[in-house]
């Protein structure tokens, strides 16, 4: 009997710890659950995304008058990635609407990453990983997302949108000249700011030409044909072969043109850049990147893919991050700045900033009125600023945006 009743104890013991232990199990899980759709996807963006030195940033009342009057763009931005309210001025980050009027800046290109492999580095990658599927999993996407690059790259151009239309007309999506045209107008009397949307890489095509179709509809204007991995378009300059356009490449190209999309060769292989450049009848960007002549690596730009991007009517958008000026501050970046624009001309140099792209700044976008002084340090003239400042880059969408 005796042991019988401690039989049963036991038992109920057993079974009362059990239930415990499930209840412990069970608020770990839901606490996992909250803190990856909550907590992870704001420190994985605060930690890839660091600004060196916060605002406010001081310059002199001469910068100022002068920036104050400039029509600021900035030709790659990262931003949509995250899952972040860019409405929001926030404290992690790089970009959000507020401080881009903070910083006078008019308009930002807001480029889609879809996917980018671990160990990510300017030399050798392939596209066995993807780093982006879990960000995709922590925005819960569309599960058709996880495995497709052009969903992904659609669902982050509805976010776009979906902030326009939130922001009680202080922020405008630009897809046509018309679109242009009408927001330059209005920012005449009000600091609006205007974006418009970029692919890093036509991995995000799935392979399909004809998804050119599906990504311009959802509002995309650039595209560049690889990022960081070889892809059926073209090889990258940090891929395994980095090889040449392929004839879906070139079929690529060829549809970006018709539809009024610009093609943008940063990260392109030397052999991609060549074939590009080869059958371009429109102007060929690059949307951020550094020059060899001030900082020689894989990442760059030598002086004379500079004059052949140049001669295409093309703009250079000099990056703000160390491995693509040599430095952390913005003397480098002027000093890149400088140095293109003596190989090309000013009139074809922009920004490209690279912000949220998993990159360190010196500041961030509310603090480019820093890029203006340093440029006068450098001796440009006003005119050459703003031509570098934005003015390039509004002739370039004024010129090739659809009608």
């Amino acid at each position: 009997m005796l042991a019988t009743a401690l039989s049963t104890d036991s038992l109920k013991n057993m079974k009362r710890i059990l239930k415990y232990l499930l209840a412990i199990i069970g608020v770990l899980f839901i606490a996992f659950v909250i803190s990856f759709f909550t907590f992870i996807p704001r420190y994985i963006a605060n930690s890839l995304n660091p600004v060196i030195n916060q605002s406010p940033y001081q310059v002199s009342d001469k910068t100022k008058q002068l920036h104050e009057k400039l029509l600021v763009v900035d030709l790659h931005a990262d931003s949509l990635l995250w899952k972040r309210d860019l409405l929001q001025k926030d404290s992690i980050g790089q970009v959000d609407i507020p401080r881009l009027q903070e910083g006078n800046v008019a308009l930002q290109a807001f480029t889609v990453v879809t996917k980018s492999p671990k160990g990510l580095n300017i030399e050798n990658n392939t596209d066995e990983t993807d780093n982006i599927f879990w960000l995709t999993l922590s925005e819960m996407q569309p599960l058709a997302n996880l495995s497709s690059l052009t969903g992904r790259a659609v669902f982050q151009a509805k976010k776009l949108h979906q902030f326009a239309e939130r922001s009680e007309g202080k922020f405008f999506v630009i897809k046509t000249k018309k679109d242009l045209q009408s927001f330059l107008e209005k920012r005449k009397t009000d600091k609006l700011v205007g974006g418009w949307l970029g692919i890093e890489g036509a991995h995000a095509l799935d392979g399909k030409v004809e998804n050119v179709d599906r990504l311009f509809d959802a509002g995309f204007r650039m595209m560049s044909p690889s990022h960081f991995f070889d892809n059926e378009m073209g090889g990258s300059a940090h891929g395994v072969e980095k090889y040449g356009l392929t004839e879906k490449g070139k079929s690529m190209v060829k549809r970006m043109e018709q539809k009024g999309m610009l093609v943008d060769v940063a990260h392109a292989s030397k052999k991609v850049i060549e074939d590009v450049l080869a059958m371009a009848t429109k102007p060929v960007v690059v949307s951020h990147t550094g020059v060899k002549g001030t900082c020689d690596n894989n990442r760059n730009l030598s002086d004379e893919q500079l004059k052949a991007i140049a001669k295409t009517g093309g703009v250079i958008g000099i990056g703000f991050w160390d491995t693509a000026v040599c430095g952390e501050d913005v003397k480098s970046i002027a000093k890149a700045i400088r140095y293109t624009a003596n190989i090309v001309g000013a009139e074809h140099v922009g920004l490209g900033s690279d912000y949220d792209g998993s990159v360190k700044v010196p500041f961030d976008t509310s603090g480019v009125s820093l890029i203006t002084e340093a440029l006068l340090n450098e001796g440009f003239t006003e005119d050459e600023i703003a031509k570098i400042m934005g003015g390039n880059v509004i002739k370039l969408l004024s010129d090739n945006l659809p009608d």
